[in-house]
């Protein structure tokens, strides 16, 4: 995985760079810090999450927030899972809602990934469906809508080390919703959105500039979205 950040981590000096949550921005927190104590570069981060936040101040990083820096050079992610056209799930973290807004103000969304999460369509290798941030008193209504509407079953996300369900940072619930077949994901992202009670969803549709991948063997193969 260290390997790969080398091929990304190309921020110029005196930018502003968003910094997304997970297991693989570990590592490219680490490369960036890296480069800035190198190359002596100013770089000001923005974080997705509490943890995106720790990894940035742990590594002695500057940290700021969209109030002081609301438009920024380069947002940097994982996923879940990324299909053909860069259409990505994610949100597994529970961080799905700080890390689109992060990437909607971004001028370039790029993201990092194994080999594991490349797919030709999504549900392919991700089998935990699609994470849906909503208001509390909302969850249960959301949930049988999307399973009316739109097939598949969207469970609430129970919490593994607290009882009950998981809090977002936002203190509200998640829905993974299990679909049952390959959507038109741009309408199926729109729809959920407009039920009322849903904050946002794990569906990045349009948004990723680029992916990279790290294989097993080492080597980056690196996807660009196809030209319509």
């Amino acid at each position: 995985m260290p390997i790969y950040c080398s091929f990304f981590l190309e921020p110029g000096n005196n930018q502003v760079v968003g910094v997304g949550s997970g297991s693989t921005i570990v590592y490219a927190v680490d490369r960036l810090a890296e480069r800035v104590r190198q190359e002596k570069l100013n770089i000001v981060c923005v974080p997705t999450s509490f943890q995106a936040r720790q990894l940035i101040l742990q590594h002695g990083l500057t940290l700021s927030d969209l109030d002081r820096h609301p438009e920024l050079d380069v947002a940097i992610d994982g996923a879940d899972e990324v299909d053909v056209d860069l259409t990505l799930i994610k949100g597994g973290g529970g961080c799905l809602t700080q890390e689109k807004i992060v990437a909607g103000c971004a001028k370039h969304f790029v993201v990092i990934a194994d080999y594991r999460k490349d797919s030709k369509t999504l549900g392919q290798q991700w089998k935990k469906g699609v994470s849906i941030e909503v208001i509390p008193m909302a969850y249960v209504p959301i949930s049988r809508m999307i399973a009316k509407r739109f097939g598949g079953e969207a469970n609430l996300r129970m919490a593994v080390s607290k009882a009950g369900p998981v809090v977002t940072d936002n203190s509200n619930f998640i829905l993974d919703w299990k679909f049952e077949r390959a959507e038109n994901w741009k309408e199926v992202n729109t729809a959920i959105k407009m039920i009322p009670g849903v904050v946002e969803t794990g569906l990045f549709v349009g948004m990723a500039e680029r992916a990279y991948f790290g294989m097993e063997d080492g080597t980056v193969q690196v996807r660009d979205p196809p030209v319509n």
